[in-house]
């Protein structure tokens, strides 16, 4: 009776929980570490000496394509948003999403931004998750484009597949990817049969069916992906070639979405460490000095932080705006 009342006891205590703070520490000190790894393996003179001679036109190239990527991926976001309820405009799309970027370079979370362009897209907390839902499936389409266009360019790099090989495999991949999604939203009714009709998740999910009765919403959304994927191989090309380096647009669009894939785990800030040893790793056959590898990364970082930081510019002028009546977006909706 009393090993029960000890068991029952210790059950109730409440478990300990991780202090919020620590999760943060740990990503700013792992990001510490890898760029102190990734420094420490370069010639300071000569990494100085290519930011010197750099050809800065190139770099701008890449921003104003970086920036474009952004308006793109909107887009696509748009694409997949306004079917399911939320008819607004595309200037609110652009708007929020450029805010969305902005808190993925300021929150420690590599999904904070993605919550915040859901928080600021619906008023209520159904709607908030259904735009959520609408995130989700931006994302799923962004991913199964840097399979289909990675895989494609590495299988064809590595395995020296001709153009129509290539293009066959592309293919493949794409239509693999495609049917994936087919199966997942024709199942959507399927799950609303197990639900009682009047249940608060029949009414959530019975606002997804576009999706299963629009199947070409998803078949658009991977085409805008893949172009995005495209763009941003074609940023960190440009990238390079203001270093000086000029490789194969196949060989980027095989390293840029397996470094994508790669900074999206949370291990480090803003993927600091791992796109510069990434790309130190993937270029060393292509004969690329550890030197201009980290000097690309760096470049390619600040790329991402100056095309996001116009979401922070956006986000300040809504919130003066709002303060002093309706917001912009507001008007444009």
């Amino acid at each position: 009776m009393d090993d029960r009342r000890d068991s029952e006891s210790t059950d109730a205590r409440p478990r300990r929980r991780l202090p919020g703070w620590l999760m943060p520490l740990l990503r700013v000190v792992v990001t510490v570490a890898l760029m102190a790894l990734v420094l420490s393996g370069i010639k300071w003179e000569a990494f100085l000496k290519l930011l010197q001679d750099c050809d800065w036109r190139w770099w701008l190239a890449a921003l104003g394509v970086s920036v474009l990527v952004q308006v793109a991926a909107a887009i696509r976001w748009a694409f997949l948003a306004r079917p399911i309820g939320f008819p607004h405009s595309l200037g609110t799309f652009l708007w929020r999403f450029f805010e969305g970027t902005f808190f993925n370079l300021c929150l420690p979370s590599s999904i904070g931004g993605d919550v915040f362009k859901a928080f600021r897209l619906a008023d209520s907390t159904s709607s908030r998750l259904l735009a959520g839902c609408t995130i989700v499936a931006d994302r799923l389409a962004g991913l199964a484009a840097v399979g289909v266009l990675g895989g494609t360019a590495l299988l064809a790099t590595r395995g020296g597949l001709s153009l129509p090989a290539a293009l066959a495999v592309g293919a493949a991949l794409l239509g693999a990817a495609m049917l994936a999604f087919w199966l997942g939203v024709g199942s959507i009714d399927r799950l609303l049969a197990l639900i009682p009709e009047q249940h608060a998740a029949r009414q959530f999910l019975a606002r997804l069916l576009p999706y299963q009765q629009q199947p070409g919403l998803m078949t658009r959304a991977v085409a805008w992906s893949l172009l995005i994927q495209m763009g941003g191989s074609v940023a960190v090309a440009l990238v390079a070639r203001s270093l000086g380096v000029s490789l194969p647009m196949a060989v980027w669009f095989a390293v840029v979405p397996i470094l994508t894939l790669a900074m999206v785990l949370p291990i480090s800030m803003l993927g600091l460490g791992i796109r510069e040893q990434g790309l130190e790793l993937l270029l060393k056959p292509y004969d690329v000095l550890p030197e201009r590898a980290v000097a690309i990364g760096l470049l390619w970082l600040a790329c991402t932080i100056l095309s996001g930081l116009i979401g922070g510019v956006l986000f300040m002028l809504d919130r003066k705006q709002s303060d002093t009546g309706r917001s912009p977006t507001d008007q444009a909706t």
